[in-house]
Protein backbone atom coordinates (compact mmCIF):
# COMPACT_ATOMS: atom_id res chain seq x y z
CA UNK A 1 0.00 0.00 0.00
CA UNK A 2 1.57 3.29 -1.09
CA UNK A 3 2.13 6.30 1.13
CA UNK A 4 -0.67 8.37 -0.47
CA UNK A 5 -3.28 5.72 0.30
CA UNK A 6 -2.02 5.38 3.87
CA UNK A 7 -2.16 9.14 4.31
CA UNK A 8 -5.78 9.30 3.06
CA UNK A 9 -6.81 6.44 5.33
CA UNK A 10 -5.28 8.25 8.28
CA UNK A 11 -7.29 11.38 7.47
CA UNK A 12 -10.54 9.38 7.19
CA UNK A 13 -9.84 7.67 10.51
CA UNK A 14 -9.13 11.01 12.14
CA UNK A 15 -12.40 12.51 10.85
CA UNK A 16 -14.35 9.48 12.06
CA UNK A 17 -12.92 9.86 15.58
CA UNK A 18 -13.66 13.58 15.61
CA UNK A 19 -17.26 13.01 14.49
CA UNK A 20 -17.83 10.76 17.50
CA UNK A 21 -16.86 13.45 20.01
CA UNK A 22 -19.75 15.48 21.40
CA UNK A 23 -19.08 18.87 22.97
CA UNK A 24 -21.51 21.33 24.55
CA UNK A 25 -22.80 24.21 22.45
CA UNK A 26 -21.46 27.65 23.44
CA UNK A 27 -25.02 29.00 23.29
CA UNK A 28 -27.31 26.05 24.12
CA UNK A 29 -30.88 25.91 22.86
CA UNK A 30 -33.77 26.42 25.26
CA UNK A 31 -37.55 26.10 25.12
CA UNK A 32 -39.93 27.84 27.47
CA UNK A 33 -43.65 27.04 27.75
CA UNK A 34 -46.27 28.83 29.81
CA UNK A 35 -50.05 28.94 29.98
CA UNK A 36 -51.36 32.49 30.28
CA UNK A 37 -55.10 32.52 30.90
CA UNK A 38 -56.29 30.07 28.24
CA UNK A 39 -53.41 30.78 25.84
CA UNK A 40 -50.37 28.55 25.40
CA UNK A 41 -47.16 30.54 24.91
CA UNK A 42 -43.83 29.00 23.93
CA UNK A 43 -40.44 30.57 23.29
CA UNK A 44 -37.53 28.91 21.46
CA UNK A 45 -34.13 30.58 21.71
CA UNK A 46 -30.41 30.09 22.30
CA UNK A 47 -28.57 31.24 25.44
CA UNK A 48 -25.13 32.83 25.13
CA UNK A 49 -23.13 33.62 28.29
CA UNK A 50 -21.08 36.65 29.32
CA UNK A 51 -17.77 34.82 29.90
CA UNK A 52 -16.13 37.96 31.22
CA UNK A 53 -17.26 40.11 28.32
CA UNK A 54 -19.02 43.47 28.45
CA UNK A 55 -22.40 42.84 26.79
CA UNK A 56 -24.58 45.85 26.08
CA UNK A 57 -22.82 48.66 24.32
CA UNK A 58 -19.99 46.29 23.36
CA UNK A 59 -20.70 42.68 22.35
CA UNK A 60 -24.28 43.79 21.64
CA UNK A 61 -23.97 47.35 20.27
CA UNK A 62 -26.48 50.02 21.20
CA UNK A 63 -28.97 51.18 18.55
CA UNK A 64 -28.27 48.28 16.18
CA UNK A 65 -30.62 45.43 15.32
CA UNK A 66 -30.01 42.35 17.46
CA UNK A 67 -31.43 38.85 17.07
CA UNK A 68 -32.17 38.81 20.83
CA UNK A 69 -30.19 35.69 21.57
CA UNK A 70 -27.79 33.57 19.56
CA UNK A 71 -27.78 31.19 16.61
CA UNK A 72 -31.22 31.04 14.92
CA UNK A 73 -34.00 33.54 15.35
CA UNK A 74 -35.61 33.75 18.77
CA UNK A 75 -39.21 32.60 18.26
CA UNK A 76 -42.39 33.15 20.23
CA UNK A 77 -45.58 31.18 19.56
CA UNK A 78 -49.09 32.08 20.74
CA UNK A 79 -51.89 29.56 20.17
CA UNK A 80 -54.55 32.27 20.27
CA UNK A 81 -54.69 35.96 19.43
CA UNK A 82 -52.88 38.32 21.80
CA UNK A 83 -52.41 42.08 22.10
CA UNK A 84 -49.00 43.77 22.25
CA UNK A 85 -48.63 47.56 22.44
CA UNK A 86 -52.37 47.99 21.77
CA UNK A 87 -52.08 46.02 18.52
CA UNK A 88 -53.77 42.66 17.98
CA UNK A 89 -51.38 39.89 17.01
CA UNK A 90 -52.93 36.83 15.39
CA UNK A 91 -52.18 33.38 16.76
CA UNK A 92 -48.96 31.99 15.28
CA UNK A 93 -45.18 32.04 15.50
CA UNK A 94 -43.08 35.19 15.28
CA UNK A 95 -39.43 36.17 15.67
CA UNK A 96 -38.25 38.75 18.22
CA UNK A 97 -35.70 41.40 17.23
CA UNK A 98 -34.56 44.33 19.31
CA UNK A 99 -32.43 47.47 19.18
CA UNK A 100 -30.95 47.80 22.67
CA UNK A 101 -30.37 51.29 24.07
CA UNK A 102 -29.16 52.73 27.35
CA UNK A 103 -32.61 53.66 28.67
CA UNK A 104 -35.00 51.94 26.25
CA UNK A 105 -35.09 49.20 23.63
CA UNK A 106 -36.95 49.12 20.36
CA UNK A 107 -38.79 45.80 20.13
CA UNK A 108 -39.87 44.26 16.83
CA UNK A 109 -42.23 41.30 16.51
CA UNK A 110 -41.37 40.07 13.01
CA UNK A 111 -43.16 37.64 10.72
CA UNK A 112 -40.06 35.88 9.29
CA UNK A 113 -39.27 32.86 11.45
CA UNK A 114 -36.47 31.07 9.58
CA UNK A 115 -32.89 32.28 9.69
CA UNK A 116 -29.91 33.10 11.85
CA UNK A 117 -28.35 36.37 12.91
CA UNK A 118 -30.36 39.30 11.57
CA UNK A 119 -32.19 39.35 8.23
CA UNK A 120 -30.03 40.29 5.26
CA UNK A 121 -32.86 42.51 4.10
CA UNK A 122 -34.99 44.13 6.78
CA UNK A 123 -38.54 44.52 5.47
CA UNK A 124 -40.79 47.03 7.21
CA UNK A 125 -43.94 45.26 5.99
CA UNK A 126 -42.93 42.18 7.99
CA UNK A 127 -43.01 44.06 11.30
CA UNK A 128 -46.16 42.82 13.03
CA UNK A 129 -45.64 44.98 16.13
CA UNK A 130 -43.07 47.65 17.04
CA UNK A 131 -42.79 49.55 20.31
CA UNK A 132 -40.33 51.00 22.83
CA UNK A 133 -39.68 49.20 26.12
CA UNK A 134 -37.96 50.79 29.11
CA UNK A 135 -34.73 49.33 30.50
CA UNK A 136 -34.76 48.22 34.14
CA UNK A 137 -31.28 47.89 35.69
CA UNK A 138 -30.79 44.91 38.00
CA UNK A 139 -28.10 44.61 40.65
CA UNK A 140 -27.29 40.93 40.34
CA UNK A 141 -25.48 40.19 37.06
CA UNK A 142 -27.16 37.57 34.86
CA UNK A 143 -24.36 35.44 33.39
CA UNK A 144 -26.46 33.60 30.79
CA UNK A 145 -28.95 35.28 28.49
CA UNK A 146 -32.42 34.47 29.82
CA UNK A 147 -35.96 34.87 28.56
CA UNK A 148 -38.77 34.36 31.05
CA UNK A 149 -42.53 34.80 31.22
CA UNK A 150 -43.23 36.92 34.27
CA UNK A 151 -46.11 38.52 36.16
CA UNK A 152 -48.57 35.96 34.84
CA UNK A 153 -52.26 36.73 35.36
CA UNK A 154 -55.40 35.36 33.80
CA UNK A 155 -55.32 38.16 31.25
CA UNK A 156 -51.66 38.61 30.34
CA UNK A 157 -47.98 38.47 31.25
CA UNK A 158 -44.56 39.92 30.44
CA UNK A 159 -41.95 38.29 28.25
CA UNK A 160 -38.84 39.15 30.25
CA UNK A 161 -35.42 39.57 28.63
CA UNK A 162 -32.49 39.44 31.07
CA UNK A 163 -28.74 39.60 30.57
CA UNK A 164 -25.82 41.26 32.30
CA UNK A 165 -27.49 43.95 34.46
CA UNK A 166 -30.47 44.63 32.21
CA UNK A 167 -34.12 43.61 32.26
CA UNK A 168 -36.59 44.50 29.49
CA UNK A 169 -40.23 43.40 29.39
CA UNK A 170 -42.55 42.74 26.45
CA UNK A 171 -46.07 43.00 27.92
CA UNK A 172 -48.92 41.16 26.23
CA UNK A 173 -52.55 40.54 27.03
CA UNK A 174 -54.83 37.65 26.11
CA UNK A 175 -58.57 37.60 25.48
CA UNK A 176 -59.36 35.26 28.36
CA UNK A 177 -62.41 37.19 29.53
CA UNK A 178 -63.95 37.26 26.05
CA UNK A 179 -63.41 33.51 25.62
CA UNK A 180 -64.75 32.64 29.07
CA UNK A 181 -67.82 34.89 28.74
CA UNK A 182 -68.61 33.36 25.35
CA UNK A 183 -68.32 29.89 26.87
CA UNK A 184 -70.57 30.88 29.78
CA UNK A 185 -73.18 32.36 27.45
CA UNK A 186 -73.14 29.23 25.30
CA UNK A 187 -73.46 26.92 28.29
CA UNK A 188 -76.28 28.92 29.88
CA UNK A 189 -78.17 29.18 26.60
CA UNK A 190 -78.13 25.41 26.24
CA UNK A 191 -77.14 23.20 23.29
CA UNK A 192 -77.21 24.66 19.78
CA UNK A 193 -78.89 23.14 16.74
CA UNK A 194 -75.47 21.85 15.66
CA UNK A 195 -75.01 20.16 19.05
CA UNK A 196 -78.37 18.39 18.83
CA UNK A 197 -77.73 17.40 15.21
CA UNK A 198 -74.27 15.97 15.91
CA UNK A 199 -75.55 14.03 18.94
CA UNK A 200 -78.48 12.62 16.98
CA UNK A 201 -76.30 11.46 14.06
CA UNK A 202 -73.77 9.90 16.44
CA UNK A 203 -76.46 7.99 18.33
CA UNK A 204 -77.95 6.76 15.07
CA UNK A 205 -74.64 5.70 13.51
CA UNK A 206 -73.49 3.92 16.67
CA UNK A 207 -76.75 2.01 17.18
CA UNK A 208 -77.60 3.76 20.43
CA UNK A 209 -81.04 4.85 21.68
CA UNK A 210 -82.88 5.74 18.45
CA UNK A 211 -85.74 7.37 20.37
CA UNK A 212 -83.28 9.81 21.92
CA UNK A 213 -81.62 10.33 18.52
CA UNK A 214 -85.00 11.14 17.00
CA UNK A 215 -85.80 13.57 19.82
CA UNK A 216 -82.50 15.40 19.35
CA UNK A 217 -82.90 15.54 15.58
CA UNK A 218 -86.36 17.04 15.95
CA UNK A 219 -84.91 19.72 18.23
CA UNK A 220 -82.12 20.40 15.74
CA UNK A 221 -84.57 20.78 12.86
CA UNK A 222 -86.88 23.04 14.87
CA UNK A 223 -83.92 25.34 15.64
CA UNK A 224 -82.71 25.43 12.03
CA UNK A 225 -84.38 28.01 9.79
CA UNK A 226 -83.60 26.21 6.53
CA UNK A 227 -82.22 22.68 6.98
CA UNK A 228 -79.74 21.56 4.33
CA UNK A 229 -80.49 18.53 2.18
CA UNK A 230 -77.81 16.45 3.91
CA UNK A 231 -79.34 17.26 7.29
CA UNK A 232 -82.77 16.24 6.06
CA UNK A 233 -81.21 13.02 4.74
CA UNK A 234 -79.96 12.16 8.23
CA UNK A 235 -83.34 13.01 9.70
CA UNK A 236 -85.05 10.65 7.25
CA UNK A 237 -82.70 7.81 8.20
CA UNK A 238 -83.34 8.33 11.92
CA UNK A 239 -87.11 8.46 11.38
CA UNK A 240 -86.93 5.22 9.41
CA UNK A 241 -84.93 3.52 12.19
CA UNK A 242 -87.46 4.81 14.72
CA UNK A 243 -90.25 3.11 12.70
CA UNK A 244 -91.84 6.30 11.33
CA UNK A 245 -91.76 5.41 7.61
CA UNK A 246 -94.24 8.16 6.69
CA UNK A 247 -92.12 10.81 8.39
CA UNK A 248 -88.98 9.33 6.85
CA UNK A 249 -90.44 9.57 3.34
CA UNK A 250 -91.51 13.19 3.90
CA UNK A 251 -88.01 14.13 5.12
CA UNK A 252 -86.42 12.22 2.21
CA UNK A 253 -88.60 14.08 -0.29
CA UNK A 254 -87.48 17.43 1.19
CA UNK A 255 -83.88 16.25 1.01
CA UNK A 256 -84.44 15.18 -2.60
CA UNK A 257 -85.75 18.64 -3.50
CA UNK A 258 -82.70 20.30 -1.97
CA UNK A 259 -80.27 17.84 -3.55
CA UNK A 260 -81.89 18.33 -6.96
CA UNK A 261 -81.54 22.11 -6.64
CA UNK A 262 -77.90 21.67 -5.65
CA UNK A 263 -77.24 19.17 -8.44
CA UNK A 264 -75.96 16.56 -6.00
CA UNK A 265 -76.47 13.26 -7.83
CA UNK A 266 -75.32 11.10 -4.92
CA UNK A 267 -78.02 12.44 -2.61
CA UNK A 268 -80.61 12.35 -5.39
CA UNK A 269 -79.96 8.62 -5.86
CA UNK A 270 -79.84 7.85 -2.12
CA UNK A 271 -83.13 9.64 -1.47
CA UNK A 272 -84.89 8.06 -4.43
CA UNK A 273 -83.71 4.60 -3.35
CA UNK A 274 -84.87 5.18 0.23
CA UNK A 275 -88.26 6.57 -0.80
CA UNK A 276 -88.81 3.49 -3.00
CA UNK A 277 -87.72 1.15 -0.20
CA UNK A 278 -89.81 2.76 2.52
CA UNK A 279 -92.90 3.11 0.28
CA UNK A 280 -92.94 -0.62 -0.41
CA UNK A 281 -93.22 -1.59 3.21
Amino acid sequence: MNKVVLFLLAIVASLTVEAQINTPAPSPAAKLMQTVGLTEVSIDYSRPSMRGRKIFGNLVPFDKLWRTGANGYTLVTFDSDVTIANKELKAGTYSIFTKPGTSKWEVFIYTDIVGGGTPKTWEENKIAVQFSAPVYPIEMPIETFTISIDDVTGNGANIGIMWENTYVAIPFTVATDVTVMSSIDKALNGPTAEDYYAAAVYYSNEGKDITKANEWMNKAMSMTEKPAFWQLRQQSLILAKAGDKKGAIEAAKKSLTGATAAGNNDYIKMNNDSIKEWSSK
